[in-house]
């Protein structure tokens, strides 16, 4: 999240300014992580939304107390 908050990541979070965690599930092992992850990639957006606001229904930054940077 650190290098996300900070643009110090390149690519598709940098580039769109994506800097707040709306959703996570924990997973018991990486390999069960980008399954899952892959799976979630191939839905639809509207789909996407759904599951968000099911867990998170005002779209609240998760990781907002896990990193304070300059001037949160």
């Amino acid at each position: 999240m650190y290098e996300h908050k900070e643009k110090l990541a390149d690519g598709f979070t940098k580039r769109y300014h994506i800097d707040r965690l709306v959703y996570f599930e924990p997973t018991p092992d990486v390999l069960s992580a980008i399954t899952r992850e892959k799976q979630l990639k191939s839905w639809r957006r509207n789909k996407k939304i759904a599951l968000i606001e099911s867990a998170n229904p005002t779209w609240e930054d998760l990781s907002s107390e896990w990193y304070k940077g300059d001037g949160d």
